[in-house]
């Protein structure tokens, strides 16, 4: 396993959002990259919020992976408040029984049309596996080991694919 100390920041609007994105820590922790979660509100806890992306980076964080729904302002005041690439999950509103009706494109497009010079990567809406397959590439550019893994990763994958491709089914 890979130790590297705190890597990636996960942050999440709340605690609703932790299911989508467990699904990137999940990831990090198979290609052995450590990374702190955290759930701050971006409205509710704005003072925190800004105390700890700088906490973050004191602490090693080189890449961050922020989710949120709505509005979906996190990952921009993240990105408003720091130098490190932020790559932005946007979320689907889940409230037990209803719907914003949306479905996650509101999220998305806030979280896409970020103001010039303060940009957010993005990925499709609920993906914070791309999230930190994103971090793990940009983390590689640095790390020899972690680019190793992307590049056995990814021809594992297509040999997979390899292996089932062309061949003929019935449903």
């Amino acid at each position: 396993m890979l130790v590297l100390g705190m890597k990636v920041a996960i942050f999440m609007g709340s605690k609703s959002d932790s299911e989508t994105m467990k699904k990137a820590a999940d990831v990090l922790t198979e290609f052995g990259v450590d990374y702190k979660a955290y759930i701050i509100s971006a409205h509710r806890a704005g003072d925190l919020l800004v105390k700890t992306v700088g906490q973050v980076e004191k602490e090693g964080a080189e890449v961050i992976i922020a989710g949120a729904g709505l509005s979906a302002a996190l990952p921009g005041v993240i990105a408003s408040r720091t130098v490190l690439p932020v790559i932005g999950v946007p979320l689907e509103c889940i409230n037990p029984g209803k719907s914003n009706g949306l479905a996650g494109l509101d999220s998305l497009f806030s979280i896409a049309q970020m103001p010039p010079m303060i940009p957010v990567a993005t990925v499709g809406i609920g993906n914070a596996k791309n999230a930190a397959y994103l971090a793990l590439g940009i983390l590689g550019i640095k790390y020899p080991e972690i680019q190793e893994k992307l590049k056995i990763f990814r021809k594992n994958m297509t040999a997979d694919a390899e292996k089932t491709g062309g061949q003929g089914f019935e449903f």
